[in-house]
């Protein structure tokens, strides 16, 4: 596997435009022995195809098929512009993380780069990055960008009948996934939890907290605290900003009235909805699906991927894909990031499950993109 060290960062480079960042990559990839000169031109053309910036200001310059026997050896050379560089199209490009790659060995390096293109605050510290130390933590994921939440801290329909239960619950399952200790379960279930309106409830501490978190849980029967209706808990542990996403995300959608969204959903649901993403319904996992075999050599890297995103983007219906040979959690496949991080290599099978006006067309559009190669022929 493909792991960024120290070496292969360059700080407080400055470029006039993309062209210029990208040249200047370039040369620390030949310097380093990993390509030939000449691989400039094509990581010049993969530019003009397709924007190879990724989102969080980071961008992933990297040659054409056509150059990749210019690869000498496997690796990237990423260069750290402090002060931003124009991509094009509005965006900003803090992080140019150049790639040389034989074959599929840099897949493991954008799925490690998932964990930060969807998190808030990364181009922010990006920009204020003053070390390679300091950037390799943050593409790594050593830095926290989002709070844990997962289907180990939901807890459906727990047989309560007060909220100290509830309080107890909720914070044991904070305890349990090691975002706290026993201290933080002590301080939750003395607090006075914040009504949110049609039974939930919101209550947090910061107290023994190491990693941010939060955690649902619903009764099975409502009760009453304080002359008001209880059907469910949100409580979180809070040590830096990564829990915010989560907290507006329920501000949203208790401000828009959608609390019997939460009320109703499982926990499949709850965590998509909270998370902001695409909700799989029993009617799209039982409707238009079509599985399709990837046979770009590479697999789904940059440029097929980008290609994948944009064709699902053409249709209204909602389109979720899972790789069978991975671990086959449907993903909304109208995310680069999210599709990306599915690690897609060649021969992998595609699920595809299409939800809407015109799923049918969707499904036979993408695969039809897909035999054709996504752009590579």
């Amino acid at each position: 596997m493909l792991k960024l060290n120290t070496n292969d960062i360059t700080l407080s480079q400055s470029a006039n435009d993309k062209t210029e960042a990208i040249k200047n990559v370039a040369i620390s990839l030949s310097s380093k022995g990993l390509v030939e000169e000449a691989y400039v031109t094509g990581m010049l053309d993969r530019e003009n195809q397709n924007s190879t910036f990724l989102g969080n200001g980071i961008a992933i310059p990297h040659g054409t098929t056509d150059t990749r026997s210019m690869v000498k050896t496997t690796g990237v050379a990423v260069h750290h512009f402090p002060a931003g560089v124009d991509w094009g199209d509005g965006n900003v490009v803090y992080l140019a993380i150049g790639i040389a790659a034989k074959s599929d060995e840099h897949l493991s390096i954008l799925k490690q780069l998932t964990k930060v293109l969807g998190a808030d605050g990364v181009e922010e510290r990006l920009r204020n990055s003053k070390s390679a130390e300091e950037i390799i933590a943050l593409l790594n994921g050593d830095v926290q960008l989002e709070a844990e939440f997962d289907a180990s801290l939901v807890q459906l329909n727990f047989p309560a009948n007060d909220m100290v239960q509830l309080s107890a619950v909720a914070s044991g399952l904070l305890k349990n996934a090691g975002c706290a200790e026993s201290a933080f379960v002590a301080d939750v279930v003395a607090k006075a939890p914040t009504h949110l309106g049609k039974g939930i409830w919101l209550v947090g501490s910061d107290q023994s907290v190491s990693r941010s978190g939060a955690a649902f849980v619903s009764s099975v029967d409502e009760f009453t605290y304080e002359q008001q209706p209880v059907r469910a808990l949100f409580a979180f542990a809070a040590c830096n900003g990564s829990h915010q996403a989560l907290l507006n995300t329920l501000s949203k959608m208790v401000f828009e009235n959608q609390q019997d969204e939460l009320l109703s959903a499982d926990t499949e649901q709850l965590l998509a909805l909270l998370k902001g993403e695409q909700v799989a319904t029993q009617e799209s996992e039982t409707g238009n699906q079509a599985v399709f075999k990837i046979k770009n050599a590479h697999g789904l890297h940059a440029r097929p991927g980008a290609m994948l995103v944009a064709e699902a983007k053409k249709f209204e219906s909602n389109i979720r894909v899972s790789n069978l040979d991975g671990d086959g959690k449907a993903v909304n496949a109208k995310s680069l990031m999210k599709v990306i991080a599915l690690g897609v290599k060649h021969g992998h099978q595609l699920q595809f499950t299409a939800e809407g006006p015109d799923a049918s067309l969707a499904l036979e559009s993408i695969g039809n993109a897909i035999a054709s190669g996504l752009g590579e022929g």
